[in-house]
Parts: structure tokens; C-alpha cells; sequence
């Protein structure tokens, strides 16, 4: 094993993309909810970005580590703590054997990611390693994390306390700069820009002026599936019955009872309401690091918007890229010097 959970928070899952191409058989992608974040924590550690990664909801676990590696949380600040002291994110963090591993509460934002070196040793199921909760099959035994269970990397990387050390000072001297893009920024936004659907000019007038102007209220009913908003009831000038359609990541349905719910990663395949539209993928970690209670505005965009600034995101992962060059020689280096394995490439 590689760390142990003696604590198991609320709700952390291992994620990935997403287990594409089985929608038609009415299986969920899934996926990280924060895909910014997700990708973030595996390229500081040196993985690519399709590696899975520990999704950590609220309240994290507390991790016993019993073999080293070089990890890195992003996304939601949960106050986290190695042996007691406090753990900086968006950097390559060392981790010795025998080192404790604390995130107490999120202090700002809802969704952390925790991402190894190598990656985790978990089995592919259609492809991903990502966990299906309500089909219970995917990440570790289709579950969330619980107290005792020992969790493997793929790297075995021994505990060489003098090359550990000399490896961390590296990295703690290696200046990471986020473009503004990237980082902490969605933690902090409210506004999610979303494109508008064939179906928008079915609502009222006074629906369409509620969507644009309301300051919606995420529900107690909001998890990896939905989140349903509490704000003005909405209605259509005239209620008809639709055929089911495909959903995707950020579609903005309104049931019969008025309230829209926006689909999240853990969303179903189709569904026949009304849709007001969908959110830009660009603003998505803007609603995965959301809880109940929180608020969030829509501001209307086009296709062509919402493309360039995809676009404008995928530059600035590739400038971080080309930026983290340096320090991922270095991560390599140590690890094949410390388990005399020569190049290991991630």
C-alpha cells in the first residue's frame, strides 16, 4: 500500500476524464467536477492530464502515508496540513514515509484534487478510472473513501530521506507562475457565462428576465449529478411534451416545478424538459467549486464566444506546460536515482 485512510472525510472519490463513449448504453461520464483543477494537480506532479485524481469534497480525509511520493493538491483550500504543518497548493509537496496527511474543512471553495506522481493504482473499468457512485463500479471498489482503506501508486518510490530532501528544496526554490486563467480564480466568481438553447424563446418574457437578472441560489439538493437553483419559478408560454434529448456536462434543465437544475458530471444521459441552455465548459469549475447556499448569476454568451475562450484556456495549460519542463526533470531524476530504475518517463 501506499497511504491509508484513518479518516474519511465527507465525500472523496477518484476521478478522471470521464469514461467516454457509453452514453448510448446509459453510462454516466463522470469525471472531476473542477476539470481546471483536476488537470492542474497532475501536470505539477509531472502525470498527464488523463491520470486520476482524488476528488475531495468539504471535508477531506486524513492520509497515513507509508511510502513516499511527491503529490499536489489544488482547487478548494481545505486548510491542509503535513504533520501539522500547513501545506501550500498548486505546488509539488514531498512526502516521506510515516508523514500524516490532514484537510480539515474547506475554507474557501467545495472541490480539492489531490494528484501523485505515476498516479494511483486503480483498475480501468470502460476505460477510466473514475468512480460511478451510483452504479458503484469505477475508482476504488466504486466507492467513496473509507476509514482503513489502503490506497496503492504506481510508482514505488523508496524512502531515501537525504535525495527526499534535496528534491523538496528544489522544488520549494522553483517559481511556478499560474496564467491568470488558471489557479484559484474560480473559487472566488459567481458569474457563469452560458450559451442559450433552441428552447429560450419558449419562456415567458418574465422567466427570461428572471434568468438574466436573479441571483440564483444553489439548493441543498446539489451534488455530483445536479445542482437544482432556488429562485423565481419559471414557465414556458406554453406547456408541451418534448422528446428526450442527449445531456452533457453544464445543461441547464427546468422540470415542471419551475427551478432549473444544471447537470454535473455525474449527470444522466438524456432527459426530456426544457432547456434554458447550457454553461460554457470555460465556466464550469466556476459551479463544481459551489455549495448550498452559494449564489451565482448567468450572463448570456454566443458559440463564438464561449469557443474562444475554450481556446484562450487550452493556450494557457500549454504555456504551464512548457513552464513546468524544468521541475518535472527534476521529479524524474530523484525518482530514478532514488529506486536506480534510470529514466522513468510520467
Amino acid at each position: 500500500m501506499s497511504f491509508k485512510v484513518t479518516k474519511p472525510g465527507v465525500l472523496s472519490t477518484f476521478q478522471d476524464g470521464g469514461r467516454w463513449g457509453y452514453q448510448s448504453l446509459g453510462v454516466s461520464v463522470c469525471g472531476a467536477m473542477d476539470l481546471v483543477s483536476h488537470h492542474l494537480a497532475n501536470l505539477i506532479v509531472g502525470n498527464s492530464t488523463d491520470m486520476a485524481t482524488l476528488e475531495i469534497t468539504l471535508m477531506g480525509p486524513t492520509l497515513v502515508f507509508k511510502q513516499a511520493c511527491c503529490l499536489c493538491l489544488t482547487g478548494a483550500d481545505m486548510q491542509a496540513k503535513l504533520n501539522n504543518k500547513p501545506v501550500a497548493r498548486f505546488r509539488p509537496i514531498v512526502i516521506k514515509a510515516g508523514d500524516t496527511l490532514i484537510m480539515p474543512l474547506a475554507k474557501e471553495g467545495t472541490r480539492a484534487y489531490l494528484a501523485v506522481h505515476g498516479g494511483f493504482a486503480l483498475p480501468l473499468v470502460m476505460g477510466s478510472q473514475s468512480t460511478y457512485l451510483r452504479s458503484g463500479f469505477g475508482g476504488w471498489d466504486g466507492r467513496a473513501l473509507q476509514a482503513g482503506d489502503e490506497v496503492g501508486f504506481n510508482i514505488k518510490l523508496d524512502n531515501a530521506p537525504e535525495k527526499l530532501n534535496k528534491l523538496s528544496n528544489a522544488l520549494w526554490d522553483t517559481r511556478i507562475y499560474l496564467p491568470s486563467s488558471l489557479g484559484a480564480w474560480s473559487l472566488r466568481k459567481s458569474t457563469v457565462r452560458w450559451i442559450k438553447s433552441t428552447t429560450w424563446p419558449e419562456f415567458t418574457r418574465e422567466s427570461q428576465q428572471s434568468v438574466l437578472q436573479t441571483a440564483w441560489r444553489v439548493a441543498n439538493d446539489a451534488d455530483r449529478m445536479g445542482f437544482r437553483l432556488d429562485g423565481p419559478k419559471l414557465a414556458l408560454s406554453v406547456a408541451r411534451e418534448r422528446l428526450s434529448e442527449p445531456t452533457t456536462f453544464g445543461t441547464i434543465q427546468v422540470p415542471a416545478a419551475g427551478q432549473p437544475i444544471v447537470l454535473m458530471a455525474d449527470r444522466q444521459t438524456s432527459g426530456g424538459y426544457a432547456k434554458l441552455g447550457c454553461v460554457a465548459s470555460v465556466d464550469l469549475p466556476i459551479l463544481a467549486q459551489k455549495k448550498p447556499g452559494d449564489n451565482i448569476h448567468f450572463l448570456p454568451i454566443d458559440v463564438e464566444q464561449a469557443q474562444a475562450l475554450d481556446a484562450a484556456r487550452r493556450a494557457a495549460f500549454e504555456e504551464l506546460v512548457i513552464q513546468l519542463t524544468n521541475m518535472h526533470q527534476h521529479i524524474r531524476a530523484t525518482v530514478a536515482s532514488i529506486n536506480h530504475l534510470g529514466d522513468i518517463v510520467s
